[in-house]
């Protein structure tokens, strides 16, 4: 795919936003925000346009992913969409036989153990999922200045998924093939690096501002074995797409003690959940990278008063890390959290950091 002079950041109109402007570690009007699931459960409009569609059917319509991805935006005046999918979207596009069951996650039927396993992974082209670039360009259309963040699975956690057969609380087959077939597992996290890389180059062709890259499951590992077994495939994602100049967003949950990693492997914006403070994570990051979080997604359940307590001291830890700061929860929004305080939690960065 040959890269687009009008996806160059400064010919977009999102490229002075706040959002943007925070990523790149410039001065901004007032702390950006946005929220990990902020399209989603916890949304009665979301509930009610879901109803009887299939998670992975629902991300290939793309009148309705446009639906799914502004209502968050009309609803809390966040500073950022981003796109409505599931980082399993490119891995179906490809032909992988797998499932989102509810209450479960993703089920793979022929999960991968030999190296036969590995012709399910073909590269993915970008005819496989017209659907995103028609969505995106819906999107775009609409959200004018408003930027529009895209993402993809990382190739650790969509290697877990494939390797395990859906969710697990171990990951025993998964670093069983990690260290005791180091080979299998290097062409497996390989693959899915370049069928990543692809899919956020589809997206930022179709129009999206910024990419995040999702490794929910790499806080399970050390160090070392992240650096020696995880980094390099994180690392190409970043690399394939760097030339687009647009901000990528590393996250992962319970990856404290790699963030410094993490941030290694390429992203311009280091994603810290909840348990570790900013200007701590700041120091293991390292410098030129911007943060963000991390408010604790339950503190959302606690009074108006205590909300915005907590939030103060996610922003007096941000300003103390003397980085660009995107203001997010520390993972995603629970389903079961009442919208209104979401729409206040904005209100009240915006307000307080109001420059």
């Amino acid at each position: 795919m040959t890269e687009s002079q009008s996806t160059r950041p400064e010919n977009l109109p999102t490229y002075d936003s706040a959002f943007l402007r925070a990523c790149r570690g410039e001065e901004v009007p007032h702390t950006p925000v946005w929220f990990m699931r902020q399209a989603g459960r916890s949304l009665p409009e979301f509930r009610k346009v879901r109803e009887g569609i299939a998670m992975l059917d629902s991300c290939m319509m793309p009148e309705l992913v446009k639906e799914i991805t502004l209502q968050p935006v009309r609803r809390h005046d966040v500073d950022a969409a981003v796109y409505y999918s599931d980082i399993v979207v490119p891995l179906k596009a490809i032909g992988v036989d797998l499932d989102i069951k509810p209450g479960v996650g993703p089920v793979i039927a022929h999960p991968v153990r030999e190296w036969a396993d590995l012709t399910q992974l073909r590269p993915l082209e970008p005819s496989d999922v017209p659907y995103v670039t028609e969505a995106i360009g819906l999107l775009v259309a609409e959200l004018g200045s408003t930027p529009l963040i895209g993402f993809a699975g990382a190739p650790y956690t969509l290697a877990s998924y494939l390797v395990e057969g859906g969710p697990s609380r171990t990951y025993e087959n998964t670093k069983a093939m990690m260290y005791g077939a180091p080979d299998l597992w290097s062409a497996l996290v390989d693959r899915l690096a370049v069928i990543t890389a692809e899919f956020l180059k589809v997206q930022i062709e179709a129009g999206a501002s910024a990419v995040q890259l999702f490794d929910s499951w790499a806080g399970g590992l050390a160090p070392d074995d992240y650096r020696r077994s995880v980094m390099p495939a994180s690392q190409k994602v970043f690399a394939e797409v760097a030339s687009y100049g647009v901000p990528r967003v590393h996250f992962g949950v319970g990856t404290g003690e790699l963030l410094g990693l993490m941030g290694e492997a390429g992203a311009d914006v280091v994603g810290v959940d909840w348990r570790v403070p900013l200007e701590e994570a700041a120091r293991r990051v390292g410098g030129g990278k911007a943060l963000q979080g991390n408010l604790d997604p339950t503190v959302l359940f606690a009074p108006d008063s205590a909300v915005r307590e907590k939030a103060d001291e996610v922003l007096a830890s941000a300003k103390a890390s003397g980085r660009g700061h995107v203001f997010n929860l520390g993972h995603g929004v629970h389903p079961t959290t009442d919208p209104d305080a979401l729409t206040k939690l904005v209100a009240h960065v915006h307000e307080r950091t109001a420059r």
